[in-house]
């Protein structure tokens, strides 16, 4: 039987421990720009995977994501050691990292957004000079006599 929320409580557990070990204990420099985002367990509590997102070393930098999946990846068994040890659960989950893409996808839906509001204002502006094709009221009023 599955417990959705014990998966849901370890898979946080799990994220906060990653997080942590990455930020303290592990001394790869790959590791150093990487932010745990979130953490799954499957229902059976034997299978983790980790998302996290790679920031660059200054604003405008490319953030390396082939260093820091490789950092990851040779980090795995010391993070797996560290999960087992804090969480005190019967079977160690194994873990898997994988590439947040949220933020990158949140990033081009402002984008698109700001292209709209950008059109939406040009058409505002064309909108407040223009002048009607025809009659400036269309609709004829009828007399009473009519």
């Amino acid at each position: 039987m599955v417990d959705q929320a014990r998966a849901r409580r370890l898979a946080k557990r799990i994220s906060a421990i990653v997080a942590t070990a990455i930020e303290y204990e592990i001394k790869d420099p790959r590791l150093r720009f990487i932010t745990v985002t979130d953490a799954k367990v499957t229902g059976d509590l034997h299978d983790a995977t980790i998302f996290y997102t790679v920031m660059g070393e200054t604003v405008d930098a490319e953030p390396d994501y082939a260093a820091a999946a490789a950092g990851l990846e040779k980090a795995k068994g010391v993070l797996r050691s560290k999960v087992g040890a804090g969480t005190g659960v019967k079977f160690t989950p194994t873990l898997a990292f994988a590439l947040d893409t949220v933020p990158d996808a949140a990033r081009q839906m402002e984008d698109l957004l700001a292209r709209a509001r950008a059109a939406d204002d040009e058409v505002a502006r064309v909108a407040a000079n223009a002048t009607p094709a025809g009659e400036a009221d269309p609709y004829k009023i009828r007399d009473e006599d009519d």
